[in-house]
C-alpha cells in the first residue's frame, strides 16, 4: 500500500500575473502544529529566509511570491513534514540552516541533514550535526587522525567532538578520553586563587565538565574520571606524555602558544585520534604572541591525515541572537581592519613624499 505523503501541494498563478500562489496541505494536525511553530513563528522564519509571503488557512500553508522561491518553500515544507512525521523535532535554527542548505545545493535532502545520530544522551536527546558544515566536521573526525575545527562561539565545535569521543569510549574504540585546554586567562593571577594547582585551573576546565555531564550520567562520568578513563586537565599537563589509545580534544586552542601547540600535536600516540578546536578571532594571548592555532592552520594545511574544518555564524546552535551578535562583531572587526590599512597606507604615502622632498633639496644644494 502506498504511503500517504505528509504534505500535498497545489499551485495557481497570482491575479497580478507576477509570481505564483501555492497551497501546501498538511492533514496531520500534530505535524502541522510542529511545522508552523507556536503562533506561526516558524512560518515567519520561512517567509523571511525565502523572501515570500506565507500564511495559514485551516490545515493549508499558503505561499505567494516568485515561482523559484515558492518552489523552494514547497520542497522544504514537504521534506520537513516528512521528518516531523518520522519523529524529528525542528526549531527556528534548524529551519534557517535547512533552507540555506537547500538553496545552496538543490540536490540536498533534509533527511541526510538531520538523520545522523552521533549519541543519545541519558535524557534520550539525540545529538546530531546541525547542518552540512557540522556533518562534514563529523565525517572529518571519523576519517582523520587529526582534525582542526575553527569557528565562532556556539557552532558546536567542542560539543560535537565531545560526543564523538564519548561514543568512541562507550563503543570501546578508545580506552580513554583526554580533554584539555590552555588556562591562559589565569596568567599571573593563579597565585592569588585558593587551593593547589589543579584547584586553581579547574574553573577554566568547567565548560568541558559541563559538556561531558550533558552526555553521560553524572555518576557514570565521575566513576570514569576516578578510574582515569576520562581525564580533564590543563594543556601544561600534557608535556612529556605519549597518548596511546586515546581520543584527545584540545579546546580553546587559539590561546595555545606556538610552543604549546607543537608540544600537544607531538603527544599523539598509537591508535589515537585528536581534535583541535578554537576561534582565531578570540585570542587572549599577549599582543606580541602569535596563536598556535593560527600558525598550525598555515603550516599543516594539505598534509595527508590532517583535516581542517571551518564553521561560520550560519552554524551557530545557541540562541538565534548569538548569530546576529557574531555578524555585528565581525563587521566591526572588518571596518577596524580597513581603517588600520588606510592609516598605514597614508603613513607610507607621507613618508614617501618626505623622502622625495629630501632628495629634491639635496639636488638643489
Amino acid at each position: 500500500m502506498a504511503r500517504e505523503p505528509a504534505a500535498r501541494s497545489s499551485r495557481s498563478a497570482n491575479a497580478s500575473g507576477i509570481g505564483i500562489t501555492a497551497q501546501v496541505e498538511v492533514s496531520d494536525t500534530p505535524v502541522l502544529l510542529q511545522l508552523t511553530g507556536p503562533n506561526g513563528q516558524l512560518l515567519r522564519v520561512l517567509a523571511e529566509e525565502v523572501g515570500i509571503e506565507v500564511g495559514l488557512r485551516g490545515n493549508a500553508i499558503l505561499l505567494s511570491g516568485e515561482a523559484e522561491r515558492v518552489a523552494q518553500a514547497e520542497r522544504f515544507l514537504a521534506e520537513a513534514a516528512a521528518l516531523i512525521k518520522g519523529g524529528t523535532t525542528l526549531d527556528a535554527n534548524d529551519y534557517v540552516r535547512a533552507l540555506r542548505a537547500l538553496v545552496a545545493d538543490p540536490a540536498v535532502r533534509l533527511r541526510d541533514l538531520f538523520d545522523e545520530v552521533i549519541l543519545v544522551t541519558p535524557r534520550h536527546r539525540a545529538i546530531t550535526p546541525k547542518g552540512f558544515a557540522q556533518k562534514r566536521y563529523i565525517e572529518a573526525i571519523r576519517t582523520h587522525d587529526l582534525t582542526f575545527c575553527i569557528g565562532p562561539a556556539g557552532t558546536g565545535k567542542t560539543y560535537l567532538a565531545m560526543a564523538m569521543a564519548v561514543h568512541g569510549l562507550l563503543s570501546r574504540a578508545f580506552k580513554r578520553i583526554i580533554l584539555t585546554r590552555p588556562a591562559v586567562e589565569a596568567g599571573e593571577k593563579l597565585g592569588f586563587l585558593p587551593g593547589d594547582l589543579v584547584e586553581k585551573v579547574n574553573p577554566y576546565l568547567r565548560p568541558l565538565y559541563d559538556a561531558l555531564h550533558d552526555m553521560m550520567d553524572l555518576d557514570k562520568a565521575e566513576a570514569m574520571i576516578a578510574r582515569g578513563q576520562i581525564e580533564v586537565a590543563p594543556l601544561a599537563f600534557m608535556r612529556g606524555r605519549t597518548l596511546n589509545d586515546c581520543f584527545v580534544i584540545l579546546d580553546e586552542a587559539q590561546n595555545a602558544t606556538s610552543e604549546q601547540m607543537r608540544m600537544f600535536l607531538t603527544r599523539l600516540g598509537y591508535a589515537s585520534k585528536a581534535v583541535v578546536t578554537g576561534d582565531v578571532t578570540q585570542v587572549d594571548l599577549p599582543v606580541a604572541t602569535r596563536s598556535g592555532l593560527a600558525e598550525a592552520r598555515d603550516l599543516l594545511q594539505g598534509i595527508p591525515g590532517i583535516a581542517f574544518c571551518q564553521l561560520t555564524e550560519v552554524d551557530v546552535v545557541r540562541h538565534p541572537l548569538v548569530q546576529k551578535i557574531i555578524v555585528a562583531y565581525e563587521q566591526r572587526d572588518a571596518a577596524l581592519k580597513r581603517e588600520k590599512e588606510q592609516k598605514r597606507e597614508q603613513r607610507e604615502a607621507r613618508s614617501g613624499e618626505a623622502g622625495d622632498e629630501s632628495q629634491a633639496g639635496k639636488g638643489e644644494s
